[in-house]
């Protein structure tokens, strides 16, 4: 349906983008899968904003972003905003409120603990592949349940966190800044992964002229 509408919609310019049936055959299979789960009605509304906004056909992520601008994508962030919230509360993944339900089963079941001591380039393709899924079944209508919170929080993460607010008002940081630049500190003390995330951030924090701590015991 998609195919035959751009056809009609784009005329000589859609048939210049496929040079054999081979060529078509494929892309219809890539854009089949890559637009799984989502429904008639939104694909066809995205259609109709190409038709009216675009003057070539749109690439893959191009008919995405307009599927998501058009519906919010049921509120579903992108996969490496979804991963790094996880990273970010995966020491306290039951008491954190999560942007959507997805992110929490997808860090669960890639590993709070992988996501806290594995590099990005050795778990971040699993957790993609978990909360690809979850998107989709979201998409389809599937429902899902939040974390309950537990009781009693942990006190080592709750000493963090005022070390974190403490030390971003002592630098005059907004707090969204003072916890993405000491994320480093909820990981594994003398891990790679401590060691990168922490390197990465004093770049940032370097150029106003901040020293990152290296523990906060």
């Amino acid at each position: 349906m998609i195919f035959a509408r751009f056809m009609a919609i784009y005329g000589h310019k859609f048939k210049s983008c496929f040079e054999t049936q081979d060529e078509i055959r494929i892309a219809k299979r890539e854009w089949a899968l890559s637009l799984d789960g989502y429904s008639e009605a939104e694909l066809v509304a995205a259609i109709d904003y190409c038709k009216e906004h675009s003057a070539w056909m749109p690439t893959i992520s191009e008919f995405i972003k307009v599927l998501r601008n058009l519906t919010g994508d049921h509120g579903l962030p992108v996969a490496k905003h979804a991963y790094e919230e996880a990273c970010n509360f995966s020491d306290s993944a039951s008491r954190h409120h999560w942007t959507h339900p997805a992110i929490y089963h997808a860090g669960k079941a890639t590993g709070w603990f992988r996501l806290r001591t594995e590099d990005e380039a050795d778990v971040y393709p699993d957790f993609r592949y978990n909360y690809d899924v979850l998107c989709r079944r979201v998409r389809a209508g599937e429902t899902m349940d939040s974390p309950v919170p537990v009781a009693l929080p942990d006190k080592s993460d709750n000493a963090l966190f005022l070390f974190i607010q403490s030390w971003g008002e002592e630098n005059n940081l907004k707090p969204e800044i003072a916890s993405k630049w000491l994320f480093y500190l909820t990981k594994p003390k003398g891990s790679q992964v401590r060691k990168r995330f922490q390197t990465q951030a004093q770049v940032d924090a370097s150029a106003m002229g901040i020293t990152l701590p290296d523990d906060y015991q």
